[in-house]
C-alpha cells in the first residue's frame, strides 16, 4: 500500500484506483467484484438528486459522488436462512454504495431510517428510551411521539451514503462524521468521510492492514498499518468541535464515559491540578534530597 493522500480529492482518486486495481486481479475471477468499476455522477446528475429528494450534499459529499460514488454492479450477499441441512442458501443483491440513480425506493426508505429507528426505542414498552434534557416524558403514546418528532426537528440533517451509515450534513458544523445508526445504538464510524471510507473498505479492499504472525497460535491475522492506524489515532482524539446536536446525547447514552463517542475523554480540570500538584511535590522531594 502507498501512501494514503490527505487531500481529500487526491485521497478520492486513490480509493478509486486502488479498489479497482484489486477488483481487476485475475485471482478474483469468481467475485462478483471482479473488473468492478466505480460510476461517478455529473454536477447536473447531482443538482438534480439534490432537488428530487429535497437535500443537500456537503462538499465533501459531492466530490466524494463525483469521483466514487457507485460500482457499475450490485453486491452479491450470501447467507444460510434457518439452520440444519434443510436451511435455505440466500443470495441478496444491494447497491455498493447507495446508487443515487436506481435505488429510489431505498433511498426514501433510508432518509426517513434514522428518525424511525430512534422512535421505535423511544416507544418501546419494556425499555423506553428518553433524555432528561426533552423534558418529562408524556404519558400517552401519541403524545411521546408528537413531542420526539418536535425534538428531532432540530437535529442536523442526515443523508444515507451506505447501508445503515449516515453523513451528517450540517455545514454549521467543523466536523461532519458518519454514523452509524441501528436505533438509539449509534455510533461514530469516522469523523470525516476519508476516514469513514477507510473503516468501510479499506482492510478488504485499499491494502490498510498487513498479516502479522501469531507465535501463540502459529497462524496470521491481519493488522492495521502504521500509517492506518496513525490516521485512526488521529480521527478519534479529543476536540472541543466534535459535537453532534442531538445525536451526541443519544451516542452517549450506552456509556457514561466518552469511549462510545469515538473521543478521547476530555480534559478534567479537577484531574489535571492533580497531576500538577502531584509533580510539583515530587520535584519538591527532588530538591531536597
Amino acid at each position: 500500500m502507498g501512501t494514503i493522500p490527505e487531500d481529500f480529492t487526491e485521497f478520492l482518486y486513490w480509493v478509486k484506483d486502488t479498489s479497482e486495481k484489486c477488483w481487476a486481479d485475475d485471482s478474483n475471477t469468481d467475485d462478483w467484484s471482479y473488473k468492478a468499476r466505480w460510476q461517478g455522477l455529473t454536477e447536473d446528475q447531482i443538482e438534480q438528486i439534490e432537488q428530487r429528494y429535497q437535500i443537500s450534499f456537503t462538499p465533501e459529499h459531492r466530490a466524494f459522488l463525483k469521483i466514487l460514488h457507485t460500482l457499475d454492479r450490485k453486491e452479491k450477499i450470501e447467507y444460510t436462512d434457518g439452520f440444519g441441512e434443510e436451511a435455505e442458501q440466500i443470495i441478496e443483491e444491494t447497491s455498493f454504495f447507495i446508487n443515487w440513480l436506481e435505488d429510489d425506493e431505498e433511498i426514501r426508505q433510508k432518509l426517513g431510517w434514522p428518525f424511525r429507528e430512534v422512535l421505535r426505542d423511544v416507544l418501546n414498552e419494556k425499555q423506553p428510551f428518553w433524555k432528561h434534557s426533552w423534558g418529562n416524558r408524556p404519558e400517552t403514546r401519541e403524545e411521546v411521539k408528537k413531542v420526539f418528532a418536535d425534538i428531532y426537528k432540530h437535529s442536523p440533517p442526515l443523508i444515507p451514503i451506505n447501508s445503515h451509515r449516515f453523513l451528517v450534513s450540517d455545514l454549521n458544523l467543523k466536523y461532519r462524521p458518519v454514523l452509524s445508526i441501528w436505533g438509539t445504538d449509534t455510533i461514530v464510524y469516522g469523523w470525516t468521510l476519508r476516514t469513514y471510507i477507510l473503516n468501510e473498505i479499506g482492510q478488504q479492499y485499499l491494502g490498510t492492514t498487513e498479516p502479522v504472525f501469531n507465535e501463540e497460535e502459529q497462524k496470521f491475522y491481519p493488522e492495521s498499518t502504521a500509517e492506518a492506524r496513525k490516521i485512526h489515532e488521529d480521527d478519534y482524539k479529543y476536540d472541543a468541535s466534535k459535537t453532534i446536536p442531538f445525536w451526541q446525547e443519544i451516542i452517549l447514552s450506552y456509556n457514561t464515559g466518552w469511549s462510545s463517542f469515538g473521543m478521547q475523554s476530555p480534559p478534567n480540570p479537577y484531574l489535571e491540578s492533580l497531576k500538577k500538584s502531584s509533580s510539583t511535590n515530587v520535584d519538591g522531594n527532588n530538591n531536597e534530597d
